[in-house]
């Protein structure tokens, strides 16, 4: 009896492992933690009387609006990520091996624009 019941919990701690995969995040299709630059910019736009902003990423991608090239962040299944202020795009970055290196933004046609400049953080030689 207690072997079944082993051999039962080694089986469900193996389905549970092997279903906890590790996110992807891509910007144009550009996996996320393969994008080989130093400096990435945050750019969000917060529309006139809304709390919500629109959150891009730049690392100096060509973007062209007749290919309707995408600057938004994605997972693994090409959803979209939802980030609920500059801040929540802050942390995201830092959780994805980037750190804080300045910020600033401006006022242009009732739109507030948030511009957070991050750098890489450099892995250590192991």
């Amino acid at each position: 009896m207690k072997n079944w019941l082993y051999l039962i919990l080694v089986l469900i701690m193996n389905f549970n492992l092997s279903g906890q995969e590790k996110l992807n995040y891509f910007v144009n299709g550009f996996p996320l933690d393969s994008i080989n630059v130093e400096y990435v910019q945050i750019n969000g736009i917060t529309q006139f009387l809304s709390n919500k902003v629109k959150v891009e990423l730049d690392f100096g991608q060509s973007t062209s609006w007749w290919k309707g090239t995408d600057i938004k962040i994605t997972d693994s299944k090409g959803k979209s990520v939802v980030l609920n202020s500059m801040i929540d795009a802050l942390n995201f970055m830092v959780e994805n091996g980037y750190e804080y290196t300045n910020s600033y933004g401006l006022v242009k046609e009732s739109q507030f624009y948030h511009y957070y400049l991050l750098r890489r953080i450099p892995k250590k030689a192991e």
